[in-house]
């Protein structure tokens, strides 16, 4: 009998191998991609080399300097690691385990250049570095997950929401230096779990192994059961699985080949993260079209401004993004009451009423004074005021004479006109007035909160400013959410509403600036009842005045001009509360 002895040393030397690498799963080696052999069954092979472990592996004449009886060059080039402003570890240049894997994935050296061969092994269609796709990471490591650094308690600790390496006990793997590398998540011999996992990434176990995100067990990402409707683009192009909870942290995440960089996010653009499902083809409310509508929190104007460090009691650079207001690993369906953050907020910075920043707002304004307080993206008020303000914390702030109820119950205890459920001593969100105009509070499908509206200030329902406008349910519709009609028409609370409204059509915000007044501007006397007048419609009377004063339980008086009526005492006084 003839013996090939080319064949039995292979068959030999690739049992040994599986010895020495740990039981390999069924298929091993053979039936995966890394078959480069000519018996390999993806395209990328030999045309001519019939062992399997020969591309990466020697039982002679390998490399003394690396383990593993390594048979292959390293590549020479410098790579451009990981980096972000939330990183906490140190990466340098990939060592260990992760430079041999990158002696093929950078795409650099040869598939066929292994030392124990004289002339590079030739491969079909004369492939000969791995070829443009997720498998070429390239020389440039920054959009893939950091590897080669130290992973101990300190850094842990640090980072505050990574996982001790005393619990990596499982699957995943430090190296015996202490280091994480390539072979923390992927197993070169074992494609079981595709891509070569240690684990399956079902719901993501794999990357939960590390990461402990503060509240992401109970994160509407991780338990949603919400499936794409086929309609293009694909929101999980790089998965398997067909659900928001089953991708988990890959809806939003790439470990490889990132499109934005820091942060391992599929796509530069930050907000095509949320849009691919928040388009209404995963998610059931449609916010891409809320962001097109006339007025709106105008994520798409902004690229690459936004990072998760910045402080907001410094000098912001002005913009708005998805992660402004919300924080995907906490987001939940949780619901609470005024002025409580609710389940949608959950897990972000604020500005407090105090004008100081914390990493976790507890009150729904905190949130909104972000951008709406001392670092105002606001510069002027489309409403010319006797008491200019675009600081929404000193609008809302509990000394003030006057204020609508955001942090805390009102100052009025008399408002006969409020609707139930409001009393005066309920508290309101913003997102009570500035919400969608198509929401659920008005009777629509769409999504709630301050996306987009078709009504001027982003409010959820109309609300006319402009002088002369004949009074109607829709004129003050967003008004009325609150206050009777027949109420306010009736003069329950100012004997002359109805004669400035349907008479002079005079509108609401002639006299009154609903967020509040200053008490560093207004006084208890001039500036109750949220009176602060627009100046474009209320002028001072022939003897310069201009102004409201307060004569206690609805009453007091007006001196200005208004629609040429002068009013002062003895010409034109009426009740006001």
């Amino acid at each position: 009998m003839t013996v090939d002895l080319k064949s039995l040393f292979a068959t030999l030397f690739s049992g040994a191998l599986a010895l020495w690498a740990g039981d390999l799963a069924a298929e091993g080696i053979v039936g995966s991609k890394h078959n480069l052999s000519v018996t390999g069954p993806g395209p990328i092979k030999s045309t001519v080399e019939e062992e399997i472990c020969i591309f990466c592996h020697a039982p002679h004449r390998a490399r003394r300097d690396v383990p593993y009886l390594w048979n292959r060059p390293d590549s020479t080039v410098n790579y451009t690691t990981y980096d972000s402003s939330t990183l906490f570890a140190t990466p340098g240049q990939p060592t260990g385990g992760a430079k041999l894997c990158l002696s093929c994935h950078d795409g650099t050296v040869a598939l066929g250049a292994v030392l124990t061969r004289p002339a590079e092994i030739p491969f079909a269609g004369g492939i000969r570095f791995i070829p443009e796709g997720p498998s070429l990471l390239g020389a440039d490591l920054s959009d893939d997950h950091p590897i080669s650094f130290v992973y101990d308690d300190s850094l842990a600790a640090i980072n505050g929401e990574l996982a001790s390496p005393s619990t990596l006990t499982g699957p995943v793997k430090l190296d015996s230096d202490g280091l994480l590398q390539c072979t923390a998540c992927h197993d070169p011999h074992d494609d079981t779990n595709a891509k070569f996992l240690v684990d399956p990434n079902q719901f993501s176990t794999l990357c939960t192994t590390c990461h402990l995100r503060l509240d992401w067990d109970i994160s509407t990402h991780a338990q949603s059961a919400a499936t794409w409707n086929g309609t293009p683009p694909d929101p999980w192009p790089h998965s398997e699985f067909s659900t928001v909870g089953e991708n988990g942290c890959e809806n939003c995440h790439s470990p490889h080949n990132a499109g934005g960089h820091a942060g391992l996010l599929n796509y530069l653009v930050e907000e095509d993260n949320c849009l691919t499902c928040h388009n209404g083809n995963v998610a059931f409310s449609d916010i891409e079209s809320e962001l097109l509508k006339t007025e709106a929190h105008r994520v798409q104007d902004f690229v690459g401004i936004h990072d998760p460090t910045e402080d907001f009691t410094t000098l912001v650079t002005n913009h708005v993004e998805c992660v402004d207001c919300h924080n995907s690993h906490r987001v939940n369906g949780l619901p609470a009451s005024p002025p409580r953050v609710p389940g949608a907020l959950a897990g972000v910075k604020g500005i407090t009423v105090s004008g100081t920043q914390v990493e976790e707002a507890s009150f729904s304004y905190e949130v909104c004074f972000k951008c709406h307080a001392d670092n105002n993206v606001l510069s002027f008020l489309e409403i010319s005021r006797q008491i200019l303000q675009v600081n929404t914390r000193f609008e809302f702030d509990i000394a003030n004479p006057s204020y609508h109820p955001v942090e805390i119950i009102g100052r009025n205890p008399n408002v006969p006109s409020l609707l139930s459920p409001y009393t005066v001593n309920s508290v309101i969100y913003c997102t009570d007035c500035h919400n969608s105009d198509d929401s659920p509070a008005v009777g629509g499908v769409g999504p709630s909160g301050p996306h987009g509206s078709s009504y001027r200030f982003l409010l959820e329902r109309n609300y006319t400013t402009t002088d002369f406008t004949t009074e109607s349910s829709f004129a003050y519709d967003l008004c009325y959410k609150c206050h009777d009609r027949t109420s306010i028409l009736g003069n329950e609370s100012f004997t002359a509403h109805d004669s400035h409204i349907t008479g002079q059509q005079t509108p609401c915000s002639a006299c009154h600036d609903p967020h509040g007044i200053s008490s560093m501007q207004g006084t208890e006397l001039n500036n109750t009842h949220l009176i602060n007048f627009d100046i474009n419609i209320v002028q001072p009377n022939g003897a310069g005045e201009l102004r409201f004063e307060d004569k206690g339980i609805l009453t007091g008086e007006c001196y200005l001009t208004c629609h040429g009526a002068e009013h002062a005492p003895g010409l034109a006084a009426f009740d006001y509360p």
